[in-house]
């Protein structure tokens, strides 16, 4: 069972950056980790969590939240407001029957579907180009 930990993710800057993630809580098996900005309104929150349904399955739910702050002026006072937020999600639903090398290509297949070379997804998602 994995622990709750720093998670370091890596952007796609032209240089990338490394970002880390520190361990914010866990509620009703959502663990959650944080990247603080120093403004709790701002931070950028990833979450995962597992769960067993109903049916036997099992469900893997991975949430990332980015939220963009600026500052706000009314009257000489200074409020951070977020003006828009980008958000990422991902389900894994995976049968109790899987074998361990069906659920590493099940993540391998998606991951490398994000890779910025694949431009059917990446256009897609990083350029908001539709589909033709």
């Amino acid at each position: 069972m994995p622990q709750l930990q720093n998670l370091v993710l890596t952007d796609r800057a032209a240089t990338p950056v490394a970002h880390t993630y520190t361990p914010l809580e866990i509620t009703n098996g959502v663990g959650v980790v944080v990247e603080s900005s120093g403004v709790p309104v701002g931070n950028n929150r990833f979450s995962i969590s597992l769960r067993k349904t109903s049916t036997g399955k099992y469900k893997v739910q991975m949430n990332l939240t980015l939220p963009i702050v600026q500052n706000e002026t009314i009257n000489g006072v200074v409020t951070p407001k977020v003006v828009r937020t980008g958000y990422a999600e991902c389900t894994f639903t995976i049968d109790q029957t899987s074998t361990l090398q069906e659920r590493k290509d099940l993540v391998g297949l998606l991951y490398s579907s994000l890779d910025p070379a694949k431009v059917l997804v990446n256009d897609t998602v990083t350029n908001l180009q539709g589909i033709y």
